[in-house]
């Protein structure tokens, strides 16, 4: 049995919350500590790059249960700063297993904090909004130094450190006889589990997210997908003038989550810091030209406010919890977007039905 690590966190108010380290040997880490209200999916929580910068607090109680399997990675590693939990389960138990959560962790260099409140300290996170904090098992005063130093999410471009760094393909999986679709798809920090949805309407070519709008357009595509990612997207310099001129191409164009707000700054519309954000897979979203209600896995800090756009966009969807724009689709153009994550990874699969919209939108400008 291995000798427990005393740890602590604490957070920008003075809160302080004690605590056993997890994972790798990790003297100070800090970050944007945000809360999780999944019930499972810590491991696609984990390796899902919107969360580069920030600290994970799971809501749920008991993390490590099922273990983790390499075949639930979203990314090929962990871009949060660390992770927080009410306790780690002693005892993995699924046939899919491959290793503890613990070796998970340590493997990966990524630190956490077990045995803390976390009701406690959702309910603080939920009443103040996310702060900044940092954890690790140095002492008060040295973790303190650290979280003066953090900068957190705002005003920072952490697209850079999650996009591919070169172009690559990913095949089309589902054969219906048509000629397959093809899409482009911008990596502002894009998940596995997208590329797998892409996959089955479309063969799918990856960009970084440097890319041009000329480079997009010469790939000749049927469609362009622009992805999840973390972070201020008004910190994502360059990019909205791409959109901008793939729109005036009237070339079909689907967005999510940070692709939603790019679009949104490409109409010259703006953006601003939620709260808390939404991070879980339990968000209540409307529907409005159904009235069907969607339960949607979601992971942002930022939000489009839709005064900004006036009559340039139709909402479409909208949070039920805090009424906050979650889809549009722009007046005059082949382009709509959604704030949360209709691949569901992990989360349930309502709004998959998008990926096939987009498919649809594909064809009719392809005929």
């Amino acid at each position: 049995m291995t000798t427990p690590r005393p740890a602590l966190l604490v957070l920008a108010d003075g809160s302080v919350f004690e605590g056993e380290a997890i994972g790798a040997d990790v003297p100070v880490a800090s970050g944007e500590v945000v809360f999780h209200t999944g019930l499972s999916g810590y491991q696609e929580v984990m390796t899902d790059p919107s969360y580069a910068g920030q600290i994970i607090t799971f809501t749920t109680p008991h993390i490590g249960n099922y273990g983790v399997t390499r075949h639930d990675n979203e990314s090929s590693r962990v871009f949060a700063r660390g992770v927080i939990i009410r306790e780690m389960a002693r005892r993995r138990s699924n046939w899919r297993s491959d290793e503890p959560l613990e070796v998970f962790l340590r493997a990966r260099n990524v630190g956490g904090i077990t045995g803390v409140d976390t009701r406690r300290l959702t309910r603080l996170l939920r009443d103040t909004g996310s702060m900044l904090g940092a954890f690790g098992t140095a002492d008060e005063g040295t973790l303190r130094a650290a979280l003066a130093k953090e900068k957190g999410t705002a005003e920072r471009n952490l697209v850079a450190h999650v996009t591919t760094l070169s172009p690559y393909e990913v095949k089309n999986t589902v054969k219906d006889g048509r000629e397959p679709l093809h899409v482009v798809a911008y990596d502002f920090g894009i998940k596995r589990t997208i590329l797998s949805c892409l996959s089955e309407i479309a063969d799918v070519q990856v960009v970084p997210a440097r890319t041009t709008a000329a480079e997009v357009l010469a790939r000749k595509p049927d469609g362009v997908f622009l992805s999840n990612g973390p972070g201020d997207p008004e910190m994502v310099h360059g990019v909205p003038e791409q959109i901008r001129e793939i729109m005036d191409a009237n070339v079909p164009l689907f967005g999510i989550c940070l692709g939603h707000q790019l679009l949104g700054l490409a109409l010259g519309g703006s953006t601003y810091k939620l709260s808390y954000g939404h991070h879980g897979a339990n968000h209540p979203v409307r529907d409005l030209d159904t009235g069907r209600v969607e339960i949607t896995s979601q992971n942002h800090n930022f939000c489009i406010d839709p005064e900004s756009l006036g009559d340039k966009v139709k909402v479409t969807h909208v949070n039920l919890n805090d009424h906050t724009n979650e889809g549009m689709s722009v007046r005059g153009a082949r382009a709509f977007s959604v704030q949360y994550h209709p691949e569901a990874g992990p989360g349930p699969h309502d709004s998959r039905y998008l990926f096939d919209r987009f498919a649809e939108l594909m064809r009719g400008a392809r005929s």
